[in-house]
């Protein structure tokens, strides 16, 4: 972020995982659930196809809350999550955050965080992060 931040302040960045980064997040986390690995097992489930771990989805919040906005320096002190709809691998998504408020005295921000599915628009996943950023708030 180049300039001071302010409230209503938003950033977004594009993404996408590959079903390699599916699997390695099941490596690492051991969440080895079929219905993000195994393309037969999902057939049988309401998404018809597997999709990626909600978490991992998520993930993209850390990412860029601590390396581009507001960036190196940031403390994630809280996160909520909503899981609004599945997400897939190799599809087009975006992130959006917004500056919701901002308390100068603690150095802190309250973040909208939002994924959209870039082809239809929809909301996949939604919340609310509080950092703190003694340089930027």
């Amino acid at each position: 972020m180049e300039t001071e931040p302010t409230v209503n302040t938003s950033f977004s960045h594009a993404f996408r995982f590959t079903q390699a980064d599916v699997e390695a997040f099941a490596q690492v986390t051991g969440d080895n659930n079929p219905l993000h690995l195994d393309s037969d097992f999902a057939a049988a489930t309401p998404f018809k196809r597997p999709i990626i771990h909600g978490m991992l989805g998520a993930s993209v919040f850390t990412k860029v809350l601590g390396t581009e906005f507001p960036g190196f320096g940031s403390v994630y002190l809280k996160q909520t999550i909503e899981f609004m709809r599945p997400m897939f691998v190799d599809l087009d998504y975006e992130a959006v955050f917004t500056i919701i408020s901002i308390n100068p005295d603690k150095h802190t921000a309250e973040i909208s965080t939002e994924i959209f599915d870039v082809l239809t628009r929809k909301l996949t996943t939604r919340g609310v992060a509080t950092l703190m950023h003694r340089e930027k708030f």
